[in-house]
């Protein structure tokens, strides 16, 4: 059992109310004067005070709805997963039968992989029981290295099938210029797509484009958009220099506005140029990818969750027990 919110258990103290409440003295039958009782002697009436356990089971319940109503605030959560296996659907089915029978996990739970399993197994391990294991089956390069080594609760071993090449990546590109240089323009993209990729050259931007090519006088469509553009006329408020390119660019709410390459390039040398610097401010950089490796459990006890949540169950628990307690209650009065 493990409580992402531990602090609740601070309020157990308040269990005590009910034994309190339920050992107090209650008036029985009401006492009235005899007639007689003028020739007596007054005295003063004496009380003696009898502590006796009355309706034990109203007492349990109440006893019990209070415990249940810390263990949902402190967010308790009894581990219920075995040995689990966590594969990427689209890993070939007959490597990953391979790896489950190298590693002894024929009969484990199986899983899909989650995204960014490290950072997920670190908010979930406290799922698992002790002593369990978990195979992380992804494929090579999908999982990126943290900046920390991970420290999980649980025995995790990561095993990579071999990467794949992805199909060829299309690059959607909008090219606004004047008929006599638009061929040079398409024959610019032509010769980048034996690099990077094919480019698909249109005159209207969509969804997917990132790239457009701005080559006329007039000023754009405050319409159109995309990740970034290219212009020749003004000039941008931050540099950049990329393979002995001088560039400029400016953030604008159309886009991010590159300007200072060739325009459009005379030369084979300068198409080049001008790939290779596209390349360097353009492209995302990858992360380092985690290779293969097993880690041993690095800590006793998961550590506790802010953003844990009590499990469904409990919310039921506390409803069937208020319930009951009230039906107790209702038929000791009456």
């Amino acid at each position: 059992m493990t409580s992402l919110q531990p602090w609740w258990w601070a309020a157990l103290p308040l269990l005590l109310l009910p034994l309190w409440w339920h050992r107090q003295k209650r008036q029985r039958t009401a006492s009235e004067l005899l007639a007689t009782a003028r020739f007596l002697p007054s005295t003063v009436p004496q009380q003696r005070r009898i502590w006796r356990w009355t309706d034990i089971f109203l007492l349990l319940v109440r006893l019990a709805l209070l415990l249940a109503l810390i263990a949902w605030l402190a967010v308790t959560v009894l581990p219920w997963r075995g040995d689990t296996v966590l594969a990427d659907p689209a890993l070939e089915p007959a490597w990953v039968a391979r790896e489950v029978q190298v590693a002894r996990m024929q009969d484990a739970a199986r899983m899909p992989l989650p995204a960014g399993v490290l950072d997920w197994l670190r908010r979930h391990e406290h799922e698992w029981r002790d002593g369990t294991r978990i195979l992380v089956l992804a494929r090579a390069g999908d999982v990126p290295m943290p900046a920390h080594p991970p420290r999980l609760a649980h025995a995790v071993t990561l095993r990579l099938a071999p990467s794949v090449p992805a199909a060829a990546q299309r690059h959607h590109v909008v090219v606004a210029s004047t008929p006599e240089r638009l061929p040079r323009w398409q024959a610019l993209f032509a010769a980048f797509g034996t690099v990077t990729g094919p480019y698909t050259v249109a005159a209207v931007p969509t969804s997917q484009t990132g790239l457009i090519v701005w080559d006329r006088p007039e000023s754009p469509p405050a319409a159109w958009c995309a990740p970034h553009w290219w212009r020749a006329d003004g000039k941008g408020d931050r540099h950049v220099t990329a393979a002995g390119i001088a560039l400029t660019y400016t953030d604008t709410p159309q886009g991010r506005v590159w300007r200072g390459m060739p325009w459009p390039p005379a030369s084979a040398t300068e198409a080049a140029a001008l790939q290779q610097a596209w390349q360097a401010v353009a492209a995302a950089p990858a992360p380092y990818a985690l290779p293969a490796q097993a880690l041993a459990p690095a800590r006793p006890l998961s550590l506790p969750a802010r953003d844990g949540e009590p499990a469904p169950w409990w919310g039921w628990l506390l409803l069937a027990l208020f319930m009951l307690e009230r039906l107790l209650a209702h038929a000791r009065r009456s």
